[in-house]
């Protein structure tokens, strides 16, 4: 599994410890120093059932500078994509990737679920 995360981000450092807690071995990606690229998006998107939108860090800084809330919704899917990969700081962490899911921030509940515990 994959974990891409933020390591500043305290709901990543909370997830990471869960991941730990429970004995999930997974391999660290930070998402600042590797941003995703929009073949794995794409990839990612679709393995989680989520809207689009569901992918951006709505509460980050550059979000809320770009005033992404409105431009969102005139952006095609594959502008969405291409803005994605320009910057790891605008995707929602932490992000767990399995062979055929990807968890979108950290939810106990649905991490526990996906990953049978």
């Amino acid at each position: 599994m994959i974990f891409v995360c933020y390591p500043k981000c305290t709901t990543c450092q909370k997830a990471k410890k869960w991941l730990i807690a429970n004995g999930i071995a997974f391999e660290e990606r930070n998402i600042k120093e590797s941003n995703p690229s929009i073949e794995e998006l794409k990839d990612w998107h679709k393995m989680s059932g989520l809207p689009l939108k569901k992918f951006f860090n709505t509460s980050g800084l550059q979000y809320k500078e770009l005033k992404l809330k409105d431009k969102l919704l005139e952006m095609s899917e594959d502008e969405q994509y291409s803005l994605l990969s320009s910057d790891g700081m605008l995707v929602k962490r932490p992000i767990l990737i399995g062979d055929d899911f990807a968890l979108v921030g950290f939810k106990e509940d649905e991490w526990k679920s996906t990953l049978g515990i």
